[in-house]
């Protein structure tokens, strides 16, 4: 396991010796430094205090998050299938319970990101499972530490297998992505991080420049980004919190959304 430094607001790890004085993650005005200032924690430290829970939410893919909740809070999805498991976005803890119950599971074969707020400790997950890291090229700046599993790739979509795929969104970052995974219900399942945003009401999808900022992003931008959403056939949408399981009318709630901005 590294020993690397981590950002206590986002979870982001730098490799040792190379931490900047602020997180260049939250820098940037999509995320935020705290008023009191920039804080750094490690591994050990995460993994003194804090545990991962392990919830199952259907027969094919789990949730795992950090409690006590750490940084921004994110939960990460174990998706199974049979050409492979993929790891949706990262945690910032990775410990041996948690690595045991995925080797349980048959282990990872891909990690897919939203985007690069949940890049974390990817590189400690990808080296644990000997696994590739999809990170689409236009959010390649943010990497902070380009480990060897790290792979970029390019366009609208890169298929996975048994018809998963992650496709480029756009919005949020301009390599904002959703995972598609067609089996996992009747029309298919979208895991989408915070490349959109369910409210807590469940009746809302919010898409935005950044969110902790309330910035929103252009009416003609929320338009592209609402066409893309459109083209794929989904029935339930998995957000980045743990409340985020919008299981019914899924697509009339973003069709809802879409036309609050449209008017």
């Amino acid at each position: 396991m590294s020993q690397s430094r981590v950002c206590v607001t986002c979870g982001t790890q730098y490799p040792s010796g190379t931490a900047p004085e602020l997180c260049k993650i939250c820098e940037d005005d999509r995320q935020y430094v705290p008023v009191t200032g920039q804080s750094w924690t490690s591994q050990d430290v995460l993994r003194r205090k804090h545990a991962v829970r392990v919830n199952r939410l259907h027969e094919k893919f789990y949730e795992m998050e950090i409690v006590p909740r750490f940084a921004i809070g994110q939960r990460a999805f174990l998706v199974m299938s049979e050409g492979g498991n993929v790891l949706w976005d990262c945690i910032p803890l990775l410990d041996e319970p948690t690595i045991e119950f995925i080797k349980s599971r048959g282990g990872l074969s891909a990690i897919g990101f939203s985007h690069p707020h949940y890049y974390s400790n990817m590189n400690d997950w990808a080296e644990a499972f000997d696994c590739p890291i999809y990170i689409h090229r236009a959010d390649e700046q943010w990497i902070v530490d380009r480990g060897k599993h790290v792979r970029l790739w390019d366009g609208d979509e890169e298929a996975l297998w048994d018809g998963m795929r992650i496709i480029n969104i756009g919005g949020h970052f301009p390599g904002s992505s959703v995972l598609h995974a067609p089996s996992l219900s009747q029309e298919g399942t979208m895991f989408c991080g915070d490349t959109m945003n369910l409210s807590p009401s469940m009746k809302h999808l919010a898409i935005m420049y950044s969110y902790p900022n309330l910035m929103p992003l252009p009416v003609h931008e929320v338009a592209r980004v609402g066409k893309r959403l459109e083209a794929i056939p989904f029935d339930a949408v998995y957000g980045f919190y743990s409340y985020q399981n919008l299981t019914d009318n899924a697509r009339d709630v973003l069709r809802e959304s879409l036309n609050r901005y449209r008017e």
